[in-house]
């Protein structure tokens, strides 16, 4: 399993981390087979398995239940455990939460912007922080590429740097101009991971729903599918109700 630093270190060595969304025991098992670097349990089960419009309509009681199946399924990965919307409101409020995933088997916990005194308590208790600039779903008015103005890139420029300050390992870049995504992983000594935050931040992580192709929406431009599944699945369903109509065929 990569700690924190191990993931710096590829950094360092120039090495891209992969991260991919993972949210139960089977797909665990299957990013885990698969080598990925780093599982992200994301708020966006929300929408993925619980099928919510809003990131922010779930709470600790169900990312605490998918958490602790991620973690079953892939005991050797390092798990990081998206913090849902209020679960930071505060400093003792986030640390008692974090405390939870951690006591799970989580690696790590990602929490969206600089909520006040929050990373700071959280590093100061020792819990692995990985931020979240750019497009924050859980307070998001609009899902529109962000940073795209001077004053937009500077504010996520000074966030980057302060979550940077803070010692935070990592920091997912959502949505953000390809150049900007670049300027902030060269400033940064923490990790980049992007999720349309161009091709050269240091690591990319997707939701899993988008590029194992589950689902007949369109994804986002950012995010490539990789397989039908969907296509494939209801074909095999398809072939099992045909056995079950149909058994001496």
């Amino acid at each position: 399993m990569l700690s924190p630093i191990d993931i710096k270190n590829k950094k360092k060595k120039g090495e891209k981390v992969s991260m991919i969304t993972s949210y139960d025991y089977a797909f665990a098992q299957m990013a885990e087979a698969a080598g990925v670097d780093q599982i992200l349990v994301g708020d966006s089960l929300a929408n993925t398995m619980l099928g919510y419009k809003k990131t922010s309509e779930i709470g600790m009681n169900e990312m605490l239940i998918f958490v602790a199946a991620v973690c079953r399924g892939a005991p050797n990965t390092h798990v990081v455990a998206d913090m849902p919307y209020l679960s930071d409101k505060d400093p003792q409020t986030a640390y008692d939460n974090a405390r939870r995933f951690m006591d799970l088997g989580a690696s790590s916990i990602k929490l969206e912007g600089t909520p006040e005194g929050v990373i700071e308590f959280l590093r100061s208790h020792d819990i692995p922080v990985c931020a979240h600039h750019g497009l924050l779903p859980q307070t998001a008015e609009n899902f529109k590429q962000k940073g795209r103005t001077e004053e937009e890139a500077a504010a996520i420029i000074k966030a980057a740097k302060f979550t940077d300050e803070l010692g935070c390992f990592e920091m997912v870049l959502e949505h953000i101009p390809e150049e900007l995504g670049t300027k902030i992983t060269e400033m940064v000594s923490a990790v980049t991971i992007g999720i349309g935050g161009g091709k050269f931040t240091d690591g990319q992580v997707l939701v899993m729903h988008d590029a194992l192709g589950m689902h007949q929406r369109k994804n986002p431009p950012f995010a490539p599918k990789f397989v039908d599944m969907f296509s494939l699945g209801v074909e095999g369903f398809k072939k099992y109700i045909d056995s079950v109509q149909n058994p001496n065929r």
